[in-house]
């Protein structure tokens, strides 16, 4: 009988289970990518440029025009901001999730729902990129159809700074978009 109890014993203590391994390769790009989308949201946010300009001459005193080009005066840069800061967030959250998320299991929904909030990210700041490049390249180039003036050969600086956060915002599409396509083959049943 003594027998039997030792055996149960061992049994009972073979094995404790492993706890889940962190995709340190997944964290890190989803830093990188929060990083990326941080400094895009800050860089168009604090976008702006004061330039006076001469607009008539009165004897000798020039009379002259303060104009300021912010992010705020067009509509597609606000959503690029709006859409960058909430993929930012999206990051920081599954940031989150991903090193605390062996103690929260939500019932099998976390392996299911992560991706589907990967992609939503994605096309959000994707849809944000897409508007403010057309803006961009319409404050460049202008539209000699539309009798529209470019403006970066005055605001230059303004320009500058707003090509920089779509750079880095394509850089973040970039990761973002390798970081669903991750989230997607964990979904794969393993063999």
């Amino acid at each position: 009988m003594a027998s039997r109890d030792v055996e149960k014993l061992d049994l009972s203590f073979s094995g404790v289970p492993d706890k889940p391994k962190k995709d340190w390769v997944i964290v890190s790009l989803r830093i990188l990518a929060f990083l990326a989308t941080a400094s895009a949201t800050l860089v168009m946010a604090l976008n702006k440029q004061n330039k006076h300009f001469v607009v008539a001459t009165i004897g000798t005193t020039p009379i002259t025009v303060s104009i300021t080009a912010k992010f705020q005066h067009t509509p597609a840069f606000i959503f690029f901001v709006i859409a960058n800061g909430v993929a930012s967030l999206h990051s920081l959250v599954m940031i989150g999730v991903d090193i605390l998320g062996p103690q929260f299991d939500y019932k099998g929904l976390k392996p299911v729902l992560i991706p589907i909030l990967d992609m939503m990210s994605l096309v959000l700041a994707s849809a944000g990129d897409g508007a403010a490049t057309f803006m961009s390249e319409l404050g460049r180039n202008g539209n000699s159809h539309a009798r529209w003036d470019k403006i970066c050969d005055k605001f230059e600086s303004y320009c500058n700074r707003g090509g920089a956060a779509l750079i880095a915002s394509f850089i973040a599409i970039i990761l973002l978009l390798v970081i669903t396509v991750m989230s997607i083959h964990k979904l794969k049943p393993k063999k």
